[in-house]
């Protein structure tokens, strides 16, 4: 499931903070060293996967070479396909190895950074933020604060690309932490953050070679 969310106003709480339990942090360290571990055979199942109409869609809210921020680059796929197209992209991963793979590709200083101590430095803002499969690795109570922050980091009626799998499941498969949603629990989720509107929904199969749709 993905969707587009627009930001309604600039202010909000910037003193956001995270509890952390034994339990979220292994939740964290278990998906990093996944990916640590499975970088290459990740790109090679994803850097081909078609996102063309999808980053389509999230750029039809944006101006033509806008400032746009990869949250959760992988291998940095969408990073290049923005580069391209004359974007500015500042792309940000939780995984070294990953990247590096994306450092490669796009030949950007892409930073290696833990979702969660996410903040914007001074001056730091985007016309779009793009959290493609990323987000969906944070525990639920971990995405609110996170996605407050991110908030931050985007101008008055910026766009907010985010995609998570649909359902109800919540923790760990095939060794990397999953919060699923379904469409009606986004929408709640969503209310709690009242610096963001939902502009659209959609569900979408696996785009990824081989995965069918």
């Amino acid at each position: 499931m993905t969707a587009s969310v627009n930001h309604k106003r600039k202010e909000c709480n910037s003193n956001i903070s995270l509890a952390e339990s034994d339990s979220e942090q292994n939740a964290v360290d278990s998906t990093i060293q996944y990916y640590e571990e499975h970088a290459e055979e990740f790109a090679t199942n994803t850097l081909n996967a078609d996102m063309e109409s999808i980053r389509s869609r999230f750029l039809a809210y944006l101006p033509t070479g806008c400032r746009i921020l990869d949250f959760g680059c992988g291998t940095g796929r969408d990073t290049k396909a923005f580069q391209e197209l004359g974007y500015d992209v500042t792309a940000i991963d939780g995984s070294e190895a990953l990247c590096g793979i994306a450092r490669s590709l796009t030949s950007l200083p892409v930073r290696c950074l833990d979702f969660r101590n996410y903040k914007p430095e001074e001056g730091e803002i985007y016309e779009g933020i793009w959290a493609c499969a990323s987000l969906l690795h944070l525990q639920k109570n971990e995405l609110l604060p996170v996605m407050k922050v991110l908030s931050q980091a985007m101008i008055l009626g910026g766009a907010f690309y985010v995609s998570i799998k649909y359902g109800n499941f919540e923790g760990e498969r095939n060794g990397r932490h999953f919060t699923d949603f379904t469409l009606e629990e986004f929408r709640e989720f969503i209310k709690s953050i009242p610096e963001l509107s939902v502009a659209e929904y959609w569900v979408t199969g696996d785009v990824r070679p081989g995965r069918g749709g």
